[in-house]
């Protein structure tokens, strides 16, 4: 940005009148996951609330084809735990695999496992039982794509849509993210495919020469699963390997007993600025102090309260109802905190989000810690975090990059009503990428 204030058009300059509308720096969306979303908007949607009921899920799956059908966002509440039986009822002839929401099983039909085990041996996270294949498969994304021979997508939806709801950066935390995944992003960016800015979070292999023009090296990401938690030794070890090499850490922590043992492990390592907690799903009183204490901050993720709520409420002790992804508890405390949508494994839209975050309502309509309710500037605040340093707040000023959101009307206005159907404009690096319905193209900044 060049100039703020009374800024003269100069000659061929376009001029936009905002007719009132605030101008916000550009949204950041702290964690999500690019290429998995990528993939899922050319998936079908087999789960709540798209698909409710095993007639449903049946109906969306008998499609034609002789493709391979990838479907998203499956929960157990619509059919039950799936199998290859199960899905060969539905889908008896072509090749069918169906991802469960949290991201970390796959479930294949006959057809479907049979044309992955043609190219690759199994691997242990391939569940037999009776000395029979499922069709489960456990947390092991690399050997699915290798299995298929899959190349990372294109980004060009996922920046549209981004660009649709006013972010102009984001975080992505996928662990396996190395330097194959980081030349992808840089050539999605070279071609604007994804206009967005990009922290880029990973693999420890990762490095600064892996970084292009737009991006910025992320933490290591540790991905942390209770039904299997690695030795506490190695977790300390990847903390302080990481912290060798000058990055933070970012840690997975979606339960209680994640949480618990991502603290242990960072507090004996010895924590670094720039540590993260992601998720902090459930979070007690003592873990929230201390996360305050050792100087981490947090990234959640505000719409799940929405989108999983009237589930959390059925599956969840009551008890815990108050911990479920806490905002104003870690505000008191003094942590940094962030949002991000864990897209494609939650929403992508921060308004919703915001929205969640100041309401607390499900879908059915029930409040979920009520007490945990932000206001709408502490909720729009969440996604004006600096992802280098969140306990900094992006602000515009003469000299930085002009990533830059519009809505159309005051805040005075839209903080009643927090909603992507407010953003007018979207720019980055004074380019525009999105406008709705204004009828001037191209209008420079």
């Amino acid at each position: 940005m060049t100039d703020i204030g009374s800024c003269p058009a100069r000659p061929h300059e376009s001029v936009l009148d905002a007719h009132g509308g605030v101008l916000l720096p550009g949204l950041h969306d702290q964690h999500m996951h690019v290429a998995a979303l990528a993939a899922s908007l050319t998936s079908v949607r087999c789960g709540p609330p798209d698909v409710m009921d095993a007639d449903a899920f049946a109906a969306c799956l008998s499609r034609a084809g002789k493709g391979w059908l990838r479907a998203t966002g499956y929960h157990e509440s619509v059919a039950g735990m799936l199998d290859a039986h199960l899905l060969d009822r539905i889908a008896p002839t072509r090749p069918l695999r169906v991802q469960h929401r949290s991201g970390r099983m796959w479930f294949f039909n006959s057809v479907g496992l049979d044309a992955v085990l043609a190219r690759a041996a199994a691997p242990p996270e391939l569940e037999r039982i009776g000395g029979r294949y499922t069709g489960r498969l456990f947390d092991n994304d690399d050997w699915l794509k290798q299995a298929l021979g899959s190349e990372p997508p294109s980004f060009c939806a996922v920046g549209s849509l981004l660009g649709r709801v006013g972010v102009t950066g984001l975080t992505d935390m996928s662990p396996a993210n190395d330097a194959r995944m980081a030349m992808h992003f840089a050539a999605e960016m070279r071609t604007q495919s994804l206009p967005q800015g990009v922290m880029l979070a990973g693999a420890l292999s990762l490095s600064e020469r892996d970084m292009a023009n737009g991006m910025r090296l992320g933490p290591a990401k540790l991905h942390l699963h209770e039904a299997h938690l690695p030795p506490l030794d190695e977790v300390i070890a990847f903390v302080r390997s990481a912290h060798e090499a000058g990055r933070p850490v970012a840690v997975h922590a979606a339960t209680e007993v994640e949480l618990v043992y991502a603290l242990s492990a960072v507090n004996e390592a010895g924590a670094m600025a720039g540590d993260r907690i992601e998720h902090a799903s459930v979070a007690p009183d003592s873990a929230v102090n201390e996360i305050s204490r050792m100087g981490l901050a947090v990234v959640t993720q505000p719409q799940f309260v929405h989108e999983r709520g009237d589930r959390y409420r059925a599956d969840v002790d009551e008890s815990s109802w108050p911990h479920l992804y806490r905002l104003r508890a870690f505000l008191h405390a003094g942590v940094p905190l962030g949002g991000g949508s864990d897209a494609p494994f939650g929403g992508a839209d921060p308004w919703a989000a915001m929205q969640a975050a100041v309401s607390r309502r499900t879908r059915g309509g029930a409040c979920i810690g009520d007490a945990e309710a932000l206001t709408p500037e502490q909720a729009l605040d969440l996604y004006l975090r600096d992802p280098s340093d969140m306990s900094r707040r992006r602000r515009l000023f003469v000299g930085v990059s002009a990533d830059l959101c519009l809505l159309d009307r005051p805040w005075a206005e839209a903080r009643r009503s927090l909603s992507a159907a407010h953003v007018r404009a979207c720019f980055i690096r004074g380019r525009r990428v999105f406008e709705r319905d204004v009828g001037v193209s191209g209008w420079p900044i």
